[in-house]
């Protein structure tokens, strides 16, 4: 890319709320060092110590998901786990998920991430309900689990926190960039097409579980209330178009192809 003109040629927002369905387990940090702690706290704001849900889990779920579903080689370590990453340009040119949430930036050939998510915060209503609930933790409640060791039947428990089932967080946002440039690296007709997959994405999130502890009934999300707008380069600080509005993810789903007709449409693509 290097000598070439590349920008950003439109950004679609989708606003939402996510409903949690079941108690939602994402950790935080401390716990289980005094006698009766918490062997697994949550995630908590430190200014406001409510819980609330980082963008980077739910992209970093969100991302795996669609690894799998696409049967993508898991090739890549980052931190303490590992994720599937393009190793040459031809294979990233047709790459669902690369192409969508960027390959790191040692790779010379991709261009950056056209996916945003941000942290999404508990919303007020469920943070005063929270507030008058008699619960062990603030905002949060405790589930003791207990394992038992097969070979000598000892019964080791340990107490999670979680965010009680009912609990809405939004709103929340994320913003899916169209890239354009002069060189034929960023083609602006494949972004738009490419953007299915990050609704795709939410619905397997739907399927799956969020945060911990998933296998054991935490973590089931429903995304709600969900909005879809359009800002182009032409006249980006003056008009916001709206897509549309969706109570839910199947909803939105039904009109996938209507919504990235609109938006070729905006952009004359």
């Amino acid at each position: 890319m290097q000598g070439s003109r590349f920008w950003v040629e439109a950004r679609v927002f989708i606003g939402f709320e996510i409903h949690a369905l079941t108690g939602l387990h994402i950790g935080g940090t401390g716990g289980g060092i005094q006698i009766g702690g918490i062997d697994k706290e949550i995630i908590r704001d430190p200014l406001t110590q409510r819980p609330y849900i980082p963008g980077s889990s739910l992209k970093g779920k969100i991302r795996c998901l669609l690894e799998k579903h696409y049967q993508l080689p898991i090739n890549r370590p980052i931190g303490k786990t590992m994720i599937h990453s393009c190793k040459d340009p031809d294979s990233y040119r047709d790459c669902p998920v690369c192409q969508v949430f960027g390959v790191p930036a040692e790779e010379k050939f991709g261009t950056q991430t056209r996916l945003l998510v941000r942290d999404v915060l508990l919303a007020e209503e469920s943070s005063k309900l929270l507030e008058g609930l008699p619960l062990e933790r603030s905002y949060a409640e405790t589930k003791t689990e207990v394992s038992i060791d097969r070979i000598t039947s000892a019964a080791n428990p340990r107490t999670i926190e979680r965010v009680p089932a009912g609990a809405v967080f939004g709103p929340g946002e994320m913003i899916y960039t169209v890239f354009n440039s002069d060189d034929g690296v960023a083609e602006p007709a494949k972004d738009v097409e490419r953007l299915y997959v990050v609704f795709e994405g939410m619905q397997l999130l739907e399927h799956d579980y969020l945060g911990g502890l998933g296998s054991r009934g935490s973590g089931k999300v429903e995304f709600r209330k969900i909005s879809i707008a359009l800002r182009k380069r032409t006249d980006y600080f003056e008009r916001e178009t709206p897509l549309g509005t969706f109570e839910t993810l199947d909803d939105l789903m039904a009109k996938k192809g209507e919504i990235l007709g609109k938006v070729k449409a905006e952009l004359n693509l």
